[in-house]
């Protein structure tokens, strides 16, 4: 029994969900997201609440139940409100400055890394040592996110390097350990 897909998703006021078989395509004040899902699956909206059901209890019948509904609510709340992952950079001479919609940072290399937005994306710079990424796809959004934490990730000697806002980043003692 899937706790998750049986749930059902409310659908807020200025969202519009059209279901046509499998393929959903959700508009909202953000944006549009369009997905096609597992075949086997029947999507329903009745009266502002979109339900997930499954005609078996086959395993990838009953695996793809849970994933759909999770990611038809996830479409619904990124057009509805979006999503954001924030990053901090931790380190001395580390900074980053947004020009257009590219951002430059200063990681302690002998050059600048650049990172161009892809398309659905925006940055957002609050100051030198922090990024939010923001976007209306969650997967999107986390995905960049992580190819920005990529360039220096967190080291575990002096947690130099780019890291998510409230990650713990584990410490390791070095030399003075012996």
């Amino acid at each position: 029994m899937s706790r998750i897909g049986n749930k059902p998703v409310q659908i807020p006021a200025g969202v519009e969900v059209a279901v046509n078989g499998t393929h959903v395509a959700v508009k909202g004040p953000k944006g549009t997201i369009e997905k096609d899902f597992y075949n086997k699956l029947t999507i329903s909206v009745e009266d502002n609440v979109l339900t997930v059901s499954r005609p078996d209890d086959e395993r990838e019948t009953r695996a793809m139940h849970g994933l759909t509904r999770a990611l038809i609510h996830n479409m619904v709340v990124g057009v509805s409100e979006g999503f954001t992952k924030s990053l901090e950079l931790a380190g001395v001479g580390y900074r980053v400055a947004l020009k257009g919609n590219t951002l430059d940072l200063s990681l302690g290399y002998s050059h600048p890394v650049t990172y161009e937005a892809p398309e659905g994306i925006t940055f957002e710079v609050p100051d030198n040592t922090h990024i939010n990424v923001k976007g209306i796809s969650k997967q999107q959004v986390g995905q960049v996110a992580a190819e920005i934490r990529s360039k220096r990730p967190p080291e575990p000697y002096k947690g130099k390097g780019i890291h998510y806002v409230g990650e713990h980043i584990r410490r390791k003692l070095g030399k003075a350990a012996k």
